[in-house]
């Protein structure tokens, strides 16, 4: 089993992220099983699409408690865009349904007069020093397409902030986990360098669990 597993829960752009990871010179396997998620030296958790059925999917396949089993118990983990969402306690896009509840917090809707979603490049703004940031130029840009953000209730879990007609958090993070509500595999080179930081990451914990 390859260190870093990619979750087939049938909403991402799984075969993006792989060869993102490939170009930065890491194996990743695409699986579905829970029994994967349990082996997995690094978890990888795309999304694209609605919260709601992102969830019952996770739940139909099984995924819902090994996922958070091994994210309490230190594995890293990497949740994109709709992945970051699913990080949380609910969302206003489905109401009554239960996210992860990694993060305390909920997901909200864009609201005011500008286009929705936002779709497009936008800068970020590093709050927290992380080594997921290492190597970022201080003017990066990555790629946005959303229309819910985080609002997570404690603020020491914003790792960095971009801004569409209000500030919302980019990257959100607690010890070994982390969201990012932009798309790096669509975000050239300083989305590569994102990539491969979480790769690293993956990498020093499997030898730092070894000894």
């Amino acid at each position: 089993m390859a260190a870093i597993v990619i979750v087939d829960y049938g909403m991402g752009n799984l075969k993006s992220v792989q060869n993102a990871f490939a170009q930065q010179g890491f194996e990743a396997r695409v699986c579905s099983r829970p029994r994967d998620v349990e082996e997995a030296g690094g978890l990888v958790l795309p999304g694209v699409g609605a919260f709601g059925r992102a969830m019952a999917n996770l739940e139909e396949r099984g995924l819902t408690s090994p996922l958070r089993e091994r994210v309490l118990a230190g594995t890293p983990f990497l949740g994109i865009c709709l992945g970051l969402q699913l990080l949380f306690e609910a969302s206003e896009e489905a109401p009554g349904t239960r996210g992860l509840s990694l993060l305390p917090g909920k997901v909200v809707r864009f609201r005011g007069n500008f286009k929705i979603p936002l779709i497009g490049w936008n800068r970020l703004s590093v709050c927290r020093d992380n080594p997921l940031f290492r190597g970022l130029g201080a003017e990066a840009y990555f790629y946005f397409v959303h229309s819910y953000y985080a609002k997570p209730r404690e603020r020491e879990d914003i790792l960095a902030l971009s801004s569409y007609g209000r500030e919302f958090p980019a990257v959100v993070g607690r010890q070994n986990f982390y969201g990012l509500q932009f798309h790096p595999e669509k975000s050239s080179r300083e989305g590569l360098k994102i990539i491969g930081n979480f790769g690293r990451l993956v990498m020093e914990h499997g030898n730092h669990s070894r000894h």
